[in-house]
């Protein structure tokens, strides 16, 4: 073996590791030294993340194209896990909800056991009757003890989010299981932020911002708001947004939609939620270990929503609102009516079955909706509750012109035939049933069509009634969309009822002939909406052509303004009135306000108007005041359907149609006042 070559050899291996190590040292030396600073800097912004950028909805306009709904910038308070140190979610939680407490503002928390001791379960939506089996149900889904009362639900969550008992206490760990109920049905977690409060007020944000490091893992956001422009103005018509449920986001996930996005809960916002909902942008971007943004490295721009043209008219709309709350508030200062407290009302074009201007009452404001549910939905006048569409009303004597037109139709009875209206309808008195005119012990005497319709005259359309028979009665009823929904673009709204044989066999009960009389004269089983009303009468004042009535005109591209959808006037009957019939009864409903049941409330009234009084008899209290009238009498254009519960005559009601006819009049022009917005809308 050469010993002098192995050993220069094993020189040349200790050089290289020699050189090696060094080039080692003199790298670590250059980056934690040399370029130390920098390289501080880029790990700090290691963190690259996309975050969407939320698309404002579409604003919702009137048909002049005046703002209903609109949007404004606002703040949001996010939690974001990624920055939340284990161990430390529960007291972050707790200090968020401190400040917010603080300042007065609101946060999501839908957990239902109530806030203070002793605990009780709350569901603020549900009836007493049905309260138990809901406790049952919402147990059962969230796998927790059938026995368990709410103090045993509070332990339940107290364990599982892992609450420390000694730490907190029984009113603050209800606190807190409150928002980790919602985080955990948003799916909070490093890729899922969690939206913990919306719209929330400067000076609370200003005190999170300014405290940043107490609060770590909370952030504020930026983001659109709705703005409703008029307070409470169509709330009924316009609804609200909200969170999706989980159940709505599992339908809506692959249409562009996060957990946390907020949807049309209820009215036009909802019917219209894939027109209105725009499409979210996004934003790549470097950030630092504390969560601050270093570097855009790509935008991608919001789509707003589309926008919305409706069928009403603002100032209409107002006016009958505040008519509305008027009249019901004058109704009830009198002893005897002190319960009138709720009603509504509806105006149609007569010529398109457009929606003019729809109310109920009393109302809400749905900017706070989410703040104020559990007080609205055990508000003993349900609020929330749109009575135009979904309150069923037997129309009392405003059902008579119906009758009259079945009546001469069929011929039981021609224009110019009278009925000696003799106080007491004794045809079946031998079964011991008389009913009575509603001027007895007095009586009409003679009555034609025309009269009988001025003067409400029960006898005459006992007898009609009577003459031409039930099935013959229902089946014009059902030409008129009566018992029918109308279509109309908002959930919730109820069929109602048509009296009639086939409805009381659907119940298990006889029709009986004394029913018929009755029926004809809008009691029996007649149940109907106000907007199936207004749109009855609407039928009758254009001479039997039936319209869809509707709310939606048209929606318009957020940025050409062209039209993407239009309505269209959509006509669902004819009725082949005669015009010797249609005569008879117009002019019956013209005598009505010139010299008939509305003539004192219309004596000084210039502008023509045909209409019918109503009152129908309820379980307790003053009977309902309805009123049906269309307008101008020579040229109808508007029809309008107004019920005030308990007003006790149809008579009270009266001034909301008049109101509501006059503004409708008197608009000699809006033309300067709507040409800023005329592009949106024509």
């Amino acid at each position: 073996m050469d010993w002098s070559s192995l050993k220069n050899r094993y020189t040349v291996v200790f050089i290289i590791i020699a050189i090696m190590i060094i080039a080692i040292f003199v790298r670590l030396f250059r980056l934690q030294v040399i370029m130390g600073e920098y390289y501080s800097i880029q790990s700090e912004n290691r963190l690259i993340r996309s975050q969407p950028i939320p698309a404002p909805r579409g604003e919702i306009l009137d048909r002049y194209g005046r703002p209903l709904i609109t949007n404004r910038q606002g703040f949001n308070i996010v939690f974001r896990k990624e920055y939340i140190k284990d161990g430390m979610l529960n007291q972050l939680i707790l200090d968020t909800i401190n400040v917010m407490e603080f300042y007065g503002e609101v946060y999501i928390d839908t957990f239902p056991i109530t806030y203070d001791m002793p605990f009780e379960f709350y569901f603020p939506d549900v009836s007493e009757e049905k309260l138990d089996e809901r406790i049952t149900q919402f147990k059962k889904n969230k796998k927790i003890d059938k026995e368990a009362d709410a103090n045993g639900v509070i332990d339940f969550y107290t364990e599982k989010y892992k609450i420390d008992r000694e730490r907190f206490t029984p009113e603050q760990i209800r606190k807190i299981i409150g928002v980790r109920y919602e985080m955990e049905a948003r799916l909070f977690g490093k890729n899922t932020p969690y939206t913990f409060a919306t719209d929330v007020g400067i000076d609370c944000v200003t005190y999170l911002k300014e405290r940043s490091s107490e609060f770590p893992g909370v952030t504020i956001s930026v983001e659109p708001i709705r703005e409703y422009t008029n307070g409470t103005l169509a709330a009924h018509i316009l609804g609200f947004v909200g969170v999706m449920y989980a159940e709505e986001y599992e339908v809506l996930k692959d249409k562009n939609y996060n957990i946390n996005d907020l949807v049309g809960k209820d009215g036009i916002e909802k019917y219209l939620e894939g027109y209105l909902k725009g499409k979210d942008g996004s934003l790549s971007i470097e950030q630092n270990i504390e969560g601050k943004m270093t570097k855009v490295i790509e935008s991608k721009p919001e789509i707003p929503g589309n926008y919305a043209v409706l069928t009403l008219d603002a100032q209409l709309q107002k006016t009958l609102e505040d008519s509305l709350e008027r009249t019901i508030g004058e109704i009830s200062r009198k002893p005897k009516t002190k319960d009138a407290r709720a009603g509504a009302g509806v105006v149609i074009d007569v010529g398109t079955g457009e929606i003019l201007a729809m109310a109920s009452y009393p109302t809400f404001d749905p900017s706070k909706f989410n703040e104020l549910w559990g007080e609205l939905s055990q508000h003993p006048d349900k609020p929330m509750w749109n009575r135009a569409i979904s309150g069923l009303y037997a129309p009392g004597s405003t059902f008579k012109v119906l009758t009259a037109i079945a009546a001469l139709e069929l011929g039981v009875i021609s224009p110019n035939e009278s009925i000696y209206c003799e106080g007491i309808y004794n045809f079946y008195a031998s079964s011991g049933y008389a009913p009575r005119c509603w001027v007895y012990p007095s009586r009409h005497g003679h009555q034609n069509a025309v009269q009988a319709i001025e003067n409400s005259c029960n006898y005459y359309f006992y007898e009609v009634g009577r003459r031409m028979g039930i099935d013959s009665l229902a089946g014009f009823g059902g030409q008129f969309g009566l018992g029918e929904v109308t279509g109309v673009e908002l959930y919730g709204e109820s069929k109602g009822i048509l009296a009639s044989r086939e409805y009381r066999e659907k119940i298990g009960q006889p029709w009986y002939p004394g029913d018929t009389v009755q029926a004809a004269i809008g009691q029996s089983d007649h149940l109907f909406t106000p907007v199936q009303l207004a749109n009855y009468t609407a039928t009758i004042a254009n001479g039997g052509r039936r319209y869809r009535p509707h709310l939606v005109k048209s929606v318009k591209a957020y940025d050409t303004a062209q039209s993407i959808f239009e309505t269209p006037i959509e006509v669902l009957n004819d009725i082949n009135i005669k015009p010797q019939n249609y005569q008879a009864v117009i002019r019956g409903m013209r005598r009505v306000s010139e010299t008939g049941t509305a003539s004192t409330a219309f004596a000084s009234f210039e502008i023509p108007v045909g209409g019918k009084t109503g009152s129908a008899s309820v379980a307790s209290g003053e009977a309902n005041g309805l009123f049906i009238a269309f307008a101008p009498f020579d040229d109808p254009q508007i029809a309008v359907a107004v019920v005030i519960e308990h007003a006790g005559s149809g008579g009270a009601v009266i001034p909301v149609a008049k109101d509501v006819i006059e503004a409708y009049m008197a608009v000699d022009t809006v033309e300067d006042e709507i040409e800023p917005y005329n592009r949106l809308v024509r």
